[in-house]
């Protein structure tokens, strides 16, 4: 049975931690799904870590939708919530309600995210209205970078935290089943996640929220042009790929690959008959 939202909130009321991650393809998907991951999380951080750009703005709603349908064909347990990217939401509650949709029905996922708090209170309402949850997104919201002034901790003032609690509420009013609570200090994420009745999902927001996401990527060690502090590897796959391309390209060199197991065998007439036909 899959995951849903009527299962991330008893997690909640039962005391259980929520574990997300990132995932942007279908063979990663069949691992977390079988590992039992309940979330999994298509975020638009595919930008950086799987497209090369600098930031999350230029990703796009058909490279989002792209890798959420491949994501959703590997995950037959884990409940798939899919970011809706810059400017995708923002414009009118209309448009935000089509691009969701799409992301449901052409991709195949159960539910979206969304950045930000008060100024879009009432697009949430409107997706949720019809039918398609939400996931809430406060604190380092990375669509908002170049008006944050970069990747910088939030409601570090109190007036920062009073805003952001009330944002907080305003979401979980709004119909969103979970919110995501980044880079914020940790005993503000505690707090709001005590006064919440949905989860609140932390990264870099402290051990006090109801569950964790990472970036794959960051966890795994593969991507490697920097290193959030919030983010802790539990592997170096950069180090071990590395060094397994560069066995298989001596191997490959040297003639040692491919073997006789990699290799398929003919009938030693046939290829007889081949020689004296070819030449």
């Amino acid at each position: 049975m899959r995951v849903n939202v009527n299962s991330i909130r008893q997690m909640k009321s039962r005391g259980e931690k929520v574990v997300m991650l990132t995932c942007y393809d279908y063979s990663t998907a069949r691992i977390l799904d079988e590992a039992g991951i309940p979330l999994l999380l298509v975020g638009d951080s595919l930008g950086m870590v799987m497209l090369g750009y600098e930031s999350t703005i230029p990703v796009t709603m058909e490279e989002m939708l792209h890798h959420t349908k491949a994501v959703t064909r590997g995950a037959k347990s884990a409940m798939v919530v899919a970011d809706m990217p810059f400017m995708t939401y923002q414009v009118s509650k209309k448009e935000a309600l089509h691009n969701a949709a799409r992301f449901i029905q052409e991709a195949g996922a159960q539910a979206v995210k969304v950045e930000g708090g008060a100024n879009i209170i009432e697009t949430i309402k409107k997706i949720t209205e019809n039918g398609i949850p939400v996931m809430g997104h406060l604190g380092l919201t990375p669509q908002y970078i170049n008006q944050l002034g970069g990747y910088r901790i939030q409601g570090k003032t109190a007036d920062a935290a009073v805003k952001l609690y009330r944002d907080a509420l305003a979401v979980e009013d709004a119909g969103a089943f979970a919110l995501v609570l980044e880079t914020v200090p940790a005993p503000l994420a505690g707090f709001i996640s005590r006064k919440l009745t949905i989860p609140a999902i932390g990264i870099g927001a402290g051990a006090g929220c109801d569950g964790q996401v990472q970036v794959i990527n960051d966890m795994l060690g593969s991507f490697t042009d920097f290193a959030p502090k919030h983010a802790r590897r539990y592997a170096n796959l950069a180090e071990i790929t590395s060094q397994a391309v560069k066995t298989y390209q001596q191997e490959v060199c040297s003639g040692i690959f491919p073997g006789e197991e990699n290799s398929f065998s003919m009938d030693q007439a046939v290829f007889e008959e081949f020689i004296r036909q070819a030449e």
